[in-house]
C-alpha cells in the first residue's frame, strides 16, 4: 500500500507537469473564482466559520493521474458525501436484499432532512436523505461504537489512500443541534427500520459526517468508484465490485438532494454533495472529480462546484447518456498528444 507521503509526492510531481488539461482546469478555476453567489451553511454553527473564497478543483483518472488547481489541500468536513460510501459498506455487511428492506432507493422531491417515510413500506426513501443515511449507518456492523467507527474510517482510508480524522468541534456542533435527526431516528424505530441503539447510531452518523477530507480526497474517492472499486494509486480494493453500481446508482438519482433530477439532465454524472461545500462526481471507467467551495445554493449544493461539473460535462461529453461526438477529446488533452483515440 502507498503511504500518505508517497501519495503527496506523486500529487506534487504530477502537479508540476504542464498539460493542456491542466491549463483547461486553470482557466475553469479563473472563470468561477470570482462567482459571488450562494451562502455558507450556518445551521451547523461550526460550518459557518468557512471562508467563502475557498475553491478547489481536482480530477483523478482511473490510471492514477492527478490534476488539481486551487485550494485542494484545504480540509473540510465531508457531511453528506459520506452517505453513498457508508451505504456501500452496509451492502457489504448485509447484502443488497436485506439492506433494501430497511432503505429504499427511490428519489424524492422532499428536502434532505424531511421527517417523512414511504407511506406504503415505512422505509426511508433512499440512502442519501438523512432518514435513509441514519438507517444505513445503523446497519454498520461492529462490537460497539468504537469498532463501528473504526470500520468506517478504514473504509475511507481505502478510498483515499490515507488516514482520516474526525473534526470534533463539528461533530459536537452537529450533535448539539441534531434534534431533527433524533426525531427521524425515533420515527424509524417505531416502524422497525432501525435498532434501539439510537444514540450510538446517531453519534456514528454525526461522526461520519464530520470526517475531514479535501478536494483531492473527493476526486480519489470518485476515481475509485470509476475504477470498479479499486483505488487507482494504491491498487487497494475499497468496495466489493458487486456493489459499485449500487453506490453510484443512488448518487446519480439522489446524490444532489432535490436538485438530482435536473443535475442528471444537465450534468449526467453520478455525484454526491455535502453542505460543507464538497462535491464528488464519478465518470465510470474514466475519472473522478472533486470540488470544494463552501457557498451553497438554496438546495444545499456548492454553487461553484455545480458550475465546474456542468462545464466539464459539456466540454468533454462526459454526460452518462451522451451519444454525440464531444467537441474536445479529454483523453488527448490529458495525454498531451495528438491521438484522437477515446475511452
Amino acid at each position: 500500500m502507498v503511504d500518505t507521503g508517497d501519495l503527496q509526492f506523486l500529487a506534487n510531481s504530477i502537479h508540476a507537469v504542464t498539460s493542456p488539461f491542466r491549463s483547461y482546469l486553470n482557466d475553469l478555476y479563473d472563470k468561477y473564482q470570482s462567482l459571488d453567489e450562494g451562502a455558507v451553511a450556518d445551521y451547523i454553527p461550526e460550518l459557518a466559520l468557512a471562508n467563502p473564497q475557498w475553491f478547489g478543483i481536482c480530477v483523478v483518472t482511473v490510471d492514477g493521474q492527478v490534476f488539481e488547481v486551487g485550494d485542494c489541500d484545504k480540509l473540510f468536513t465531508i457531511e453528506s458525501i459520506s452517505k453513498a460510501f457508508v451505504y456501500g459498506l452496509a451492502l457489504e455487511d448485509w447484502g443488497r436484499e436485506y439492506v433494501n428492506t430497511k432503505v429504499s432507493v427511490e428519489p424524492t422531491r422532499e428536502a434532505f432532512n424531511s421527517i417523512v417515510l414511504d407511506e406504503k413500506t415505512n422505509r426511508p426513501y433512499n440512502p442519501i436523505v438523512n432518514a435513509g443515511a441514519i438507517a444505513t449507518t445503523d446497519l454498520i456492523k461492529g462490537d460497539g461504537a468504537t469498532e463501528r467507527l473504526t470500520r468506517i474510517l478504514d473504509m475511507f482510508r481505502r478510498y483515499t489512500g490515507r488516514k482520516h480524522d474526525i473534526n470534533v468541534p463539528v461533530f459536537l456542533s452537529q450533535k448539539a443541534t441534531g434534534n431533527r435527526n433524533r426525531a427521524i431516528a425515533y420515527l424509524m424505530l417505531n416502524f422497525g427500520m432501525v435498532s434501539d441503539r439510537i444514540e450510538e447510531t446517531l453519534d456514528l452518523y454525526f461522526q461520519q459526517s464530520s470526517i475531514i477530507a479535501n478536494a483531492r480526497d473527493l476526486a480519489m474517492m470518485a476515481a475509485t468508484l470509476a475504477n470498479g472499486g479499486i483505488n487507482p494509486i494504491t491498487k487497494e480494493r475499497a468496495i466489493d465490485e458487486r456493489y459499485v453500481q449500487d453506490a453510484i446508482g443512488v448518487m446519480l438519482t439522489c446524490g444532489m438532494y432535490d436538485y438530482s433530477s435536473e443535475w442528471m439532465y444537465r450534468v449526467g454524472m453520478p455525484a454526491q454533495s455535502g453542505v460543507g461545500g464538497g462535491i464528488t462526481a464519478v465518470v465510470p471507467g474514466k475519472l473522478g472529480i472533486g470540488t470544494f467551495s463552501p457557498p451553497l445554493d438554496a438546495k444545499g449544493n456548492s454553487v461553484r462546484g455545480i458550475k465546474v461539473c456542468e462545464d466539464l460535462s459539456k466540454d468533454f461529453g462526459l454526460h452518462l447518456f451522451n451519444v454525440a461526438k464531444p467537441t474536445h477529446v479529454l483523453k488527448d488533452l490529458i495525454e498531451g498528444g495528438d491521438s484522437v483515440d477515446r475511452w
